[in-house]
């Protein structure tokens, strides 16, 4: 009866599932470094499954834990802002290659968007669902607007956006090497436009240089995202 009690006032209390968050995602850093952060051991991944674990062991709904930890989901912001610095540090490369980066950034933006909505329309799925994961290679809070915007469900796209990013991190260093792509900042940037901030975080750990472009390439799909979306959603209405 007490234990049940003691539940009652802390299992829906913020720093109690602040703490379980930053406790497993401490857990799965420690993990992923005793595995020499290869690609499978993903952080974020390992992350997500343990809180999804712990909220399934307590009964606990999404919202209350969303509720709880309010303040991780906006620290999002200045933690992406924070990713131009290695952007200035690596201006010249930048400058070097601006036309191949609007070429590449088109490419990649049309390409995620089409192809996750066109595959949903080929099983049939409806338009809602079709609309929710137009922008799922965006990163997290632009992606959700988007998805509101378009009608879409934003908790769909926000497990879609993590699912993306999870699967872009660890696909990414055998997918260039297997293509034989060895430059950074083409490996960088295909990241950051595919898989938004998981990618980028990736890619800061491979390379500062491919860092930095996977960083560019997340916030400028950011933006393509909110004009190519409703444009690939409108191809198959």
């Amino acid at each position: 009866m007490m234990a049940a009690s003691l539940w009652a006032a802390v299992g829906g209390s913020a720093p109690f599932w602040i703490c379980v968050t930053l406790g497993c995602y401490m857990v799965a850093t420690t993990l992923s470094n005793a595995a020499g952060r290869h690609p499978l051991v993903n952080p974020v991944l390992i992350t997500v499954l343990m809180v999804m674990g712990s909220l399934l062991a307590t009964g606990t709904d999404y919202q209350t834990y969303a509720d709880g930890t309010h303040i991780i989901t906006f620290l999002l912001g200045p933690a992406t802002v924070a990713l131009a610095l290695p952007i200035r540090d690596n201006l010249h490369h930048v400058r070097a290659a601006l036309l191949p980066l609007a070429a590449a950034l088109i490419a990649g933006s049309c390409t995620a968007a089409v192809t996750a909505v066109g595959f949903a329309y080929m099983f049939g799925l409806d338009g809602t669902v079709l609309a929710s994961l137009a922008p799922k290679s965006a990163t997290a809070p632009v992606a959700i607007a988007v998805s509101q915007t378009l009608g879409g469900i934003p908790t769909l796209t926000a497990g879609m956006v993590i699912v993306t990013g999870v699967t872009g991190a660890i696909v990414v260093t055998p997918l260039m090497t297997l293509l034989r792509i060895t430059d950074w900042r083409a490996h960088g940037f295909a990241t950051g436009v595919a898989a938004h901030g998981v990618g980028t975080a990736r890619a800061l750990q491979i390379n500062p240089i491919a860092g930095a472009f996977a960083g560019l390439g997340m916030g400028l799909n950011a933006i393509a995202t909110g004009f190519v979306a409703p444009w690939a959603l409108g191809l198959f209405q």
